[in-house]
């Protein structure tokens, strides 16, 4: 049996309820531009917005002006979406409180991942938001995910609780000196001083 191999997201479509709340949050809270429209393919008395998150990837939006925005947390149950985290810099996470608290949107501060920094909101319809920065740049070649892999194979290995600033270093020198030759016979540290 063969697999249909993935190879990123495409877009993800959420509820939404009336238009303007969509264009509201999406584009004037998260910045994501408002790139398409047009009527929802499957149900024609609805609206099909299209935000870009950054990435080029789409954030879809089915709407419908009877519907108003209920603020009550979504459903958690097994099967039902917790959250979706969005990709910032580091420049743009560490302004998210104060920008958070101006426009008066509650929210967890700032929370530690040790891999990461994550902030939590709830969006205009309850669904929780999720802004991320990582701690660390991908040596060249690589992606945030395969410094992840080798970071949980070294903290697995090392018997440790979760992944740490040690684990980030260590994964991306084991990446890069694998991936990238030398003249030397042996790549081990020295103490030139």
């Amino acid at each position: 049996m063969r697999k249909l191999q993935s190879q990123g997201v495409h877009h993800i479509t959420l509820v939404g309820a009336d238009r303007q709340t969509s264009i509201d949050f999406w584009e004037g809270v998260l910045g994501m531009p408002f790139v398409f429209e047009q009527p929802n393919l499957d149900a024609g008395d609805e609206s099909h917005l299209y935000f870009d998150p950054g990435d080029g990837r789409l954030i879809t939006i089915f709407t419908k002006e009877e519907r108003k925005p209920d603020p009550r947390r979504t459903p958690t149950e097994p099967g039902c979406v917790h959250h979706i985290a969005f990709a910032v810099s580091k420049a743009t996470f560490d302004q998210a409180v104060d920008r958070l608290d101006q426009r008066g949107i509650r929210h967890s501060g700032v929370k530690d991942r040790g891999f990461m920094d994550s902030i939590y909101f709830n969006d205009p319809l309850g669904l929780t938001i999720e802004l991320a920065a990582y701690r660390f740049e991908p040596p060249a070649g690589f992606t945030h995910a395969d410094v992840l892999l080798e970071a949980h194979k070294l903290r697995v290995g090392r018997g440790d609780y979760n992944i740490a600033q040690i684990h980030l270093a260590d994964a991306i020198e084991s990446l890069t000196e694998r991936s990238r030759e030398s003249l030397s016979s042996d790549r081990a540290p020295r103490n030139p001083y």
